[in-house]
């Protein structure tokens, strides 16, 4: 098997690898596709080498066959088509006590604190393993981890049937949620400023405003005659984007915080307090959420594979690494790890 190894000081080496023979509760998986993710452009930089133990493989959006079980494994079997929802959580902290085990205090994930997906065969507790239908092509099921984000995200927002929702960002999880949140049947604007993605989303068939060149609260309020969006996405982890988020939603609306704020920044709690707003912090996902989004891609209602710009061979994964660090024409880029040549995107079924 071959493996993409982070030694630290953005440097990759692949070299072969011995598979991990499972233990009676995990699952061996012959990884076909993973997606490349910001978090693992984080790793790469080094941002998380407190997390991190070197040497590692990184990549926690995968699908892949399922190679060999251990002995207490009954909901799965060699040969099923699986991916992996990468949260290992402790059982024992408050969070997980009050079956919150998706914020574990002690959570690790998959591809950061343990080996990930960017290698040919990976070893994983079998809780975490989904199997899908045989309907959803595995490239599209390395997109499954994502739109749990998207899903779980709009759970937690309480989205519903001809509302507005704005999500202020138009990358990978702001697109995914848009489309969520349109397939629940709610109206959706896309605030976003890179030309690639607007463009992206429009062949989508979803709203977008570029906020360099128009006023998202000025659209907003027009659209609603002065009344404010139902719920607001802030995805771009941006100072601005936590000062405008405030600004959009109506009396008693919603606000769902999905972007990571390193540094606390300034929010409006004025403005909450003048319109009652709600505010909802959304990390990760539940199993429900995983569950949904394997239904949503299966069903073919969602254009996931516009979002593919490129698929690599294992070999090339810093390449992805830089097209991504340029920030330019790309949304996702797909892994080829099972190194049978494949660079393009297969239709459903």
């Amino acid at each position: 098997m071959k493996a993409a190894i982070y030694e630290g000081n953005q440097t990759i080496r692949i070299e072969e690898c011995v598979p991990v023979d499972p233990s009676p509760d995990e699952v061996r998986i012959a990884v076909a596709y993973a997606g490349i993710c910001g978090t693992d452009l984080h790793v790469y930089h080094g941002r998380m080498d407190h997390r991190v133990t070197m040497p590692h493989v990184m990549g926690h959006e995968m699908s892949g066959i399922v190679e060999a079980i251990g002995a207490g494994v009954t909901h799965v079997s060699v040969g099923d088509r699986v991916v992996v929802m990468p949260l290992i959580s402790c059982g024992q902290c408050p969070a997980c006590q009050a079956g919150h085990e998706h914020i574990c205090q002690r959570l690790k994930f998959i591809g950061i604190e343990t080996p990930g997906g960017f290698q040919s065969s990976v070893t994983v507790p079998a809780h975490t393993v989904l199997p899908i239908p045989r309907a959803l092509s595995l490239q599209l099921g390395a997109l499954i981890e994502p739109l749990a984000v998207a899903c779980h995200d709009v759970r937690i927002g309480g989205v519903r049937s001809g509302e507005l929702s704005v999500i202020l960002g138009g990358g990978p999880i702001g697109a995914l949620i848009a489309l969520v949140a349109r397939a629940n049947g709610a109206k959706v604007l896309v605030s976003e400023i890179n030309p690639y993605r607007l463009e992206l989303l429009e062949k989508m068939g979803i709203d977008t405003i570029n906020p360099h060149e128009s006023d998202i609260a000025e659209h907003v309020n027009l659209l609603t005659e002065g009344a404010g969006c139902d719920v607001v996405f802030e995805v771009t982890s941006s100072a601005a984007g936590a000062r405008l988020m405030t600004q959009l939603p109506r009396t008693r609306g919603r606000i769902v915080v999905v972007g990571i704020f390193n540094d606390p920044p300034q929010v409006d709690l004025h403005r909450f307090f003048w319109r009652e707003l709600k505010l909802f912090g959304a990390r990760v996902y539940e199993r429900e959420d995983f569950e949904q989004a394997i239904a949503w891609a299966t069903s073919g209602k969602l254009p996931l594979g516009l979002l593919v710009r490129d698929i690599y061979p294992l070999e090339l994964l810093q390449e992805g690494f830089r097209l991504m660090e340029s920030g330019g024409g790309v949304m996702k880029i797909l892994l080829n790890c099972a190194g049978d040549g494949t660079t393009s995107l297969a239709k459903e079924g």
